[in-house]
């Protein structure tokens, strides 16, 4: 089975280097990875080295500086470089009129959007994606509303319910995290998988998204702080919701095979 994993986090400074996450990718049969740029990083040299030394196993997605006057004209430069998209941060300042959204969309550059539930439910997220159907917007971590404990991911899920409202919008696709970022953790650890009280957070995704435009993130390394990356792959491989027909070919690999390019 095709394996992409769609979130990972690699740097010098910070985070792990590129060669530990690869030992992880090869460990656990994952064939192709997106670099998603930490926040605050702005020079996205590491990750478009990375992803040109490896020729086509890693995708980057890059940053660009909140105080760059030019930034249509520096992500131009970026993808020529070599990056495959660019990371919005609803959390923070953003101007819905920023170039850089159509330059995205002609350049076929994929938005990553963090933030949190109550940002993709706003109506000032929905109205980006109506001016710009030509860009696709993937959103992060479920939406964000994958926190265990937090007042969208706990019944009747309001807040989790208007987010995923974006699946509405044709140029969106959600990504999948490992149960780490949805359920909590017991107190008490059992040596089998300790996560038996799982929110139905992913089911509600998919009937709002459909397979088709859900792919699995490990976000690595942060992901080693919870189950670690073997168990944030296999827990969603073994995820009861997603056993029938092609649903978790989809999921692990083939969604993002289509939306980043890789080869399927």
């Amino acid at each position: 089975m095709l394996i992409i994993d769609s979130h990972c986090h690699t740097a010098e400074n910070w985070a792990e280097p590129i060669n530990i996450l690869s030992a992880q990718m090869q460990a656990n049969g994952v064939s192709h990875t997106v670099l998603i740029q930490l926040n605050g990083q702005y020079d996205n040299s590491y990750i478009l080295d990375c992803a040109r030394r490896f020729g086509n196993r890693f995708k980057a997605v890059v940053i660009l500086d909140p105080e760059d006057k030019s930034r249509a004209k520096t992500l131009e430069g970026l993808h020529k470089q070599g990056a495959a998209g660019l990371r919005l941060n609803l959390r923070k300042d953003w101007d819905e009129n920023d170039p850089v959204f159509k330059t995205a969309g002609e350049l076929g550059m994929i938005i990553s959007v963090i933030g949190k539930a109550e940002n993709f439910a706003a109506a000032r997220f929905k109205k980006l994606l109506d001016k710009f159907p030509n860009t696709h917007f993937c959103l992060e971590h479920l939406a964000r509303s994958a926190r265990p404990g937090c007042d969208f991911a706990d019944p009747p899920h309001d807040g989790f319910k208007a987010s995923l409202e974006c699946a509405q919008w044709s140029n969106t696709t959600i990504k999948v995290p490992g149960l780490g970022e949805v359920a909590k953790r017991p107190a008490k650890m059992p040596t089998t998988c300790p996560l038996t009280e799982v929110p139905p957070l992913f089911e509600m995704a998919m009937e709002a998204f459909g397979v088709k435009r859900m792919m699995w993130g490990s976000n690595f390394p942060p992901c080693a702080g919870k189950e670690g990356y073997h168990n944030a792959l296999e827990w969603v491989r073994s995820y009861p919701a997603f056993q029938s027909g092609d649903d978790l070919e989809w999921i692990l690999g083939k969604t993002a095979a289509r939306v980043w390019g890789f080869p399927s």
